[in-house]
């Protein structure tokens, strides 16, 4: 299976991106639908509210982040239709965070790797 690519969704549209998944429980700020170019808003795949609160600007705790949010994933049936989505085309897994190291995205795309 491809990896999906991960970008910040600020940053500029590609053509290689394929298709663009928007992977945040909220909307990211001061951008408009016009200008983030998604196709598809997954927002029920994104962290908890309760753990996005626990975690956030906390590095140092990102084991325990990991952790906790691939429980969640376990039983979230939108993860099977993600995979099946990688699987079939390219996609690009957006997120907001300037942490490019530390966010939701990249956890999910190494469950999505399988």
């Amino acid at each position: 299976m491809p990896a999906p690519r991960l970008k910040r969704v600020y940053d500029a549209p590609a053509g290689e991106d394929g298709k663009r998944i928007l992977v945040d429980r909220l909307w990211p700020r001061g951008l408009t639908k016009e200008k983030a170019a998604i196709d598809l808003w997954a927002k029920s795949i994104a962290p908890s509210d309760a753990l996005r609160h626990e975690f956030h600007g906390h590095p140092d705790r990102w084991e325990e982040f990991v952790s906790a949010y691939k429980t969640e994933l376990k039983g979230n049936p939108v993860l099977a239709e993600l995979q099946a989505l990688v699987r079939k085309e390219r996609t690009t897994l957006l997120y907001a965070s300037r942490d490019e190291a530390h966010n939701n995205a990249v956890v999910l795309a190494e469950v999505l790797e399988g």
